[in-house]
C-alpha cells in the first residue's frame, strides 16, 4: 500500500493533471480565433510528440520504439486518441461557438461512462443495472448543458453535427483508453509515445490532404506567434505534464480512486468562464452537477463490487470461512472495473 506521501504527490498530480484539462477548452477557444482546429491539433501535439520521444529513449532505449508486431493496433488506438478525438472534439467546440467550451468539457468528463459502453459493445461486459442507470442519468446531465433545458435546440441552429463530433471524439477517447489494457507489458510512456508518433501522422495526412485540397487554411506566423503563450500552456499543461502527472498520479492512488479527480475538469471550465466575465446558466450547471455525480457514484458502486468479489474468492478458496458482517446476497451481473482516463 502507498505511503501517505506518495499518496498525497499522486492526488497533486491528479488535480493539476484535471484542471489543466479543465482550462484546455477556454484556451482553445481563444486560439481558435487566428487558428483552425486542425492546424492546432499538429501545433499542440508535435512537440509533445517529440518531448515524449527523447524522454523516452533516455529512460527505456531505442528498443522501446519498436511495435513488436502491434504496429496496425497502435497506429489504430492513437489515431483514436489523437486523431478522432482531437479533431472532432476540438471542430465540434468551434463549430458550437462560445457555448462548445463547456459543452466539450462536459463530454471529456463523461469518457469514464462512455468507456462502460464501449466495454459493453465490444468486449461484451455487462456494466450491470446500477451502471446502466448512472449512464443514462449521466447522459441526462450531458443533455442539459447541450441544450441548456430546451430540447429542440440539438435539431436546429446547425447543432446537431457539432454535437455528434463531440460525442464520436469522446468516444474515441474511450476506445484509446481501453487501448492501452491490450499492451499490459508496456509501460505507458511507451504507449502513450508510441501511440501518439502514430497518430500524428495520421493527423499529418489528414491536414496535409485538406490543405492540397483547399479545404484547410495554413495559420501564418503572425497569427501563430500571436497565440505563442496559449500554445505553449497547451503543451506543457494539458499536454505533456497533465499526461505524465496523471500516469503518475494512477499509480499512487489507483485507477478507481484517480478516475473522481476527472471530476475537476468541468468544474474547471466553469470556474474560468465565470472569470472570464460568461454567464454560465442555472440549468448548465445542474447538467454538471449531474454528470459528476453519476461519475463518483458509480465510483463508489465499482468499489463495493471490487470488495464483493473479494469476500466471494476469499469463501471460494476457503469454505469455512464465514463473515458474520456480510448478509446473504443473491448473483448480479459481473461489473469490470471502468478504465480512466489515463492520457491527455
Amino acid at each position: 500500500m502507498a505511503g501517505r506521501p506518495n499518496v498525497l504527490y499522486g492526488a497533486l498530480l491528479l488535480i493539476i493533471a484535471s484542471a489543466s484539462w479543465g482550462a484546455m477548452f477556454p484556451v482553445a477557444g481563444a486560439i481558435f480565433q487566428v487558428v483552425n482546429p486542425f492546424y492546432f491539433t499538429l501545433l499542440r501535439y508535435i512537440p509533445v510528440a517529440i518531448i515524449l520521444a527523447i524522454i523516452l529513449y533516455f529512460k527505456e532505449g531505442p528498443r522501446a520504439f519498436r511495435s513488436e508486431g502491434h504496429l496496425l493496433m497502435i497506429w489504430f488506438f492513437g489515431t483514436m486518441g489523437f486523431t478522432v478525438y482531437n479533431l472532432l472534439m476540438f471542430i465540434g467546440q468551434e463549430q458550437l461557438g462560445d457555448p462548445g467550451v463547456l459543452i466539450a468539457s462536459i463530454m471529456e468528463a463523461s469518457v469514464p461512462i462512455l468507456s462502460a459502453i464501449v466495454m459493453w459493445a465490444y468486449y461484451r461486459v455487462h456494466p450491470g443495472n446500477f451502471t446502466l442507470g448512472t449512464i443514462i442519468i449521466a447522459f441526462i446531465g450531458v443533455s442539459l448543458v447541450v441544450t441548456n433545458g430546451d430540447f429542440s435546440t440539438i435539431f436546429s441552429g446547425g447543432r446537431l453535427l457539432p454535437f455528434l463530433f463531440l460525442l464520436i471524439a469522446a468516444l474515441g477517447w474511450a476506445l484509446y483508453t481501453i487501448g492501452g489494457s491490450r499492451l499490459p507489458q508496456w509501460s505507458v510512456l511507451r504507449y502513450s509515445t508510441l501511440s501518439l508518433i502514430y497518430g500524428m501522422l495520421t493527423t499529418l495526412v489528414v491536414v496535409g490532404m485538406g490543405t492540397a485540397m483547399g479545404k484547410i487554411t495554413v495559420p501564418t506566423l503572425p497569427e501563430i506567434f500571436s497565440v505563442k503563450y496559449h500554445f505553449l500552456f497547451m503543451i506543457l499543461f494539458p499536454g505533456l505534464f497533465a499526461l505524465l502527472g496523471w500516469n503518475k498520479g494512477v499509480q499512487s492512488l489507483g485507477p478507481l480512486n484517480a478516475v473522481l479527480f476527472i471530476n475537476i475538469a468541468p468544474i474547471t471550465t466553469v470556474v474560468i468562464r465565470l472569470v472570464q466575465g460568461h454567464s454560465v446558466e442555472p440549468l448548465e450547471l445542474l447538467g454538471v452537477a449531474i454528470v459528476c455525480s453519476m461519475i463518483i457514484a458509480n465510483n463508489i458502486y465499482s468499489r463495493y463490487q471490487y470488495r464483493r468479489k473479494l469476500r466471494e474468492s476469499i469463501h471460494d478458496s476457503m469454505p469455512h470461512y464465514k463473515d458474520e458482517s456480510e448478509e446473504a446476497e443473491t448473483p448480479t451481473e459481473t461489473v469490470e472495473e471502468i478504465t480512466p482516463i489515463d492520457r491527455a
